[in-house]
């Protein structure tokens, strides 16, 4: 049996990449992507998330809320989708879904005599719709090293303190002068990875694997579990 998986993502966010023949006169949505990483999954894993067959945006905030925590509650990972249009900057994140669902998939819940262990979790960060990553994912080379710039501050505030939060005492990193963020760290320095689509749907469970393993390994990072 694979692994129970829940996706947390903005519905109607339609700054993505269309999606094969799709066009502007027939928007992709990240919805349409959930759907994509749902067929990509079902072989191998069991979908704990919303299915296109039962949406939830008829029901009142609180019953949404009841169903979201049992299938949260019943999963093990948790994939945030990234998209360009996932945050209302003029909405509290107390208030919006994604940073809820995030907050609920790391702590640890018990009903009766079962515990709901913190969920492994993982970034799919989608090409907007200029087919890029640069508004979160940023490429750069120097002299000294290549690195990869998280823009962390585009990101809800539970996604952004769970990347380079590994402890201390076990982070690996250098002093890059030729880079304006100064610090280059290396290994596995977030507990929350951040993947490209690209990247994900070729071997979704090389990252999915990589995912449990770091949420084996949760003791070695500073962890932020609220909105």
């Amino acid at each position: 049996m694979g692994n129970k998986i829940f996706i947390s993502y903005k519905y109607a966010d339609n700054h993505v990449q269309p999606i094969g023949m799709q066009t502007i006169f027939n928007h992709t949505t990240a919805r349409d992507y959930v759907t994509e990483i749902q067929k990509l999954l079902a072989d191998d894993h069991i979908n704990k998330g919303e299915k296109d067959e039962e949406p939830l945006a008829h029901f009142k905030n609180s019953t949404i809320a009841s169903k979201l925590r049992d299938k949260i509650w019943d999963s093990s990972i948790s994939i945030v989708v990234i998209s360009k249009g996932m945050k209302n900057q003029f909405e509290p994140e107390s208030e919006q879904w994604i940073p809820w669902e995030v907050a609920y998939s790391l702590k640890e819940h018990r009903r009766g005599d079962k515990v709901s262990r913190s969920n492994a979790l993982l970034a799919v960060v989608l090409p907007d719709e200029n087919n890029s990553y640069e508004y979160y994912i940023q490429e750069h080379s120097c002299s000294k090293c290549d690195a990869t710039i998280y823009q962390t501050d585009t990101l809800f505030n539970v996604l952004a303190k769970n990347m380079f939060n590994i402890k201390n005492s076990r982070a690996t990193y250098s002093d890059c002068p030729e880079h304006q963020a100064g610090t280059i760290y290396f290994g596995e320095h977030s507990y929350i990875q951040s993947i490209k689509w690209s990247e994900f749907k070729l071997f979704p469970n090389i990252y999915i694997d990589k995912a449990i393993e770091i949420n084996n390994n949760i003791d070695n990072y500073q962890m932020y579990k609220q909105i």
